[in-house]
């Protein structure tokens, strides 16, 4: 009997070394692994041993307690839980040496599965300085770092941790499915250029919610730099600020984008705020944009645009585009530039729809040199770079079949109304459409509220002025 109890009592204590294993192997402390900390001692090597202890025991949670963790270039595995503790942050090396891998990225997952990064705490890339020719710093860096890139990872999550002051675009998710990013804030240098906040690339089912995003170049962009699809996308109660765009699709357009909503979004300081950039041939279709705020300002540099849609050719053997589908809903502008929506010839818009836009002007801008925003490198020009920007108008509407107006308010003001006597909508190339219940305060019999040309099968049901 006395052999069985300690027979017993051994196996019990068997169990219990096993689960302090396993309760080990679940999460893993990265100052159990040599991780100092400090700001200085490279960390790279021990927190990588702790991503990987996590992963080889069939997955957990590596913990980074508080202080500066100096790092170059880590791996997250499949069923790996980053969690930062609030005061932690890992630093990105600014040293080209300490990146031994082509992926000169500070944070790095390949075909992983089931990946959180979480936690109160912070990535940096330390990188604060102003960055480009129209911040007057024209000298390019030698060595320039991403600070977070996912590559065909499925199931993701991105929560409550803040990246800061990326050298290159922040948070690239190329070719990710599932992927649930929320509460992140992204603090860059809005003087820094190239510094984008999420790019998700060709990306398939991905959510963004209530997150706060400063950044040198394009906040929020959706891309396809190869010929895969960026669809089934949603963007909600963000609040972004860019030296660029706020919202956007392109420039890199070589694959499809499909189903994409942004709603209850908040634009401040930036020049364009929900644009559409297509120059490699991608087909755009069924995208709405709903329920947002936009405060335009931004950098002399750059044309200030609310509503965004254009196609081109990048080089002249790239293929056309096309934008299909597109609504644009209850959506409330102050600034002092109007709209601008521009197909090519060869590939007019089709079924777009503005419904209950408000502009309230607060100084008007003078088009005598406005451009179309280009926003990414390009061999061709055309008339289109200038002809519709330039229209006396609040929305340059050109080179669209099928367009629906329902509601469009211009605040402009006697000032400004006197400065630029400008017509509401200036419609040019529309084959077919409806516009009415469209406004300008104050009213005036010149220039009229909706003027239009080389229109075909538009009806337009004017109000009178008020």
């Amino acid at each position: 009997m006395a052999r069985l109890s300690i027979r017993v009592i051994a196996n019990g204590l068997m169990l219990l070394a096993l689960g302090a294993a396993a309760a080990g192997a679940a999460e893993q402390n990265v100052r159990s692994y040599g991780a100092k900390g400090d700001g200085t001692t490279p960390d790279t090597v021990a927190i990588q041993a702790a991503i990987d202890a996590a992963s080889g025991a069939g997955g957990g949670t590596v913990v980074v307690p508080p202080g500066m963790y100096a790092i170059a270039r880590i791996e997250l595995r499949s069923n790996v839980t980053l969690h930062l503790d609030k005061g932690a942050t890992l630093l990105g090396s600014t040293d080209r040496k300490d990146y031994a891998h082509k992926q000169s990225v500070v944070v790095f997952a390949h075909e992983a599965q089931h990946l959180v990064v979480e936690g109160e705490g912070a990535i940096s890339g330390q990188m604060t300085a102003d960055y480009g020719s129209r911040w007057g710093a024209p000298t390019a860096p030698t060595f320039r770092t991403g600070l977070v890139r996912l590559e065909d990872c499925r199931d993701v999550t991105f929560r409550g941790v803040s990246l800061l002051n990326s050298d290159s675009w922040t948070l690239h998710l190329r070719g990710c499915r599932h992927v649930r990013i929320e509460r992140i804030e992204i603090l860059d240098n809005y003087k820094r250029l190239n510094t984008d906040g999420i790019d998700p690339n060709s990306c398939i089912d991905l959510k963004i919610s209530r997150c706060h995003i400063v950044c040198g170049d394009d906040a929020i962009v959706l891309k396809s730099t190869e010929p895969r699809p960026c669809e089934d996308i949603e963007v909600s109660d963000c609040v972004l600020e860019s030296a660029t765009a706020g919202l956007k699709i392109g420039t890199e357009s070589k694959g499809d984008f499909r189903n994409i909503r942004f709603h209850d979004c908040k634009i401040v300081h930036t020049p364009v705020g929900v644009g559409f950039y297509i120059k490699d041939g991608a087909v755009v279709q069924n995208v709405v944009a709903e329920n947002i705020e936009i405060d335009l300002c931004g950098p002399a540099f750059h044309s200030v645009v609310p509503l965004y849609i254009d196609i081109e050719k990048r080089n002249a053997d790239s293929k056309v585009g096309a934008v299909r589908d597109v609504v644009f809903r209850d959506i409330h502008i102050t600034g002092g530039a109007g709209l601008l929506l521009q197909g090519m010839p060869e590939s007019f818009l089709q079924n777009v729809t503005l419904k209950n836009i408000t502009l309230d002007v607060k100084e008007a801008q003078d088009y005598a040199t406005r451009k179309k925003p280009v926003g990414g490198h390009r061999t061709t020009h055309d008339a289109r770079d200038t002809q519709y920007a330039r229209a006396a108008t609040w929305a340059a509407i050109a080179n669209i079949k099928g367009l629906m107006v329902d509601g469009f308010h211009v605040n402009v003001g006697e000032e400004n109304f006197k400065k630029f006597p400008r017509s509401a909508i200036s419609l040019f190339n529309v084959k077919g459409g409806h516009v009415f219940n469209v406004t300008r305060t104050p009213s005036a019999a010149s220039p009229p509220l909706v003027d239009s040309h080389n229109c075909k099968q538009v009806s337009v049901d004017q109000p009178a002025q008020r």
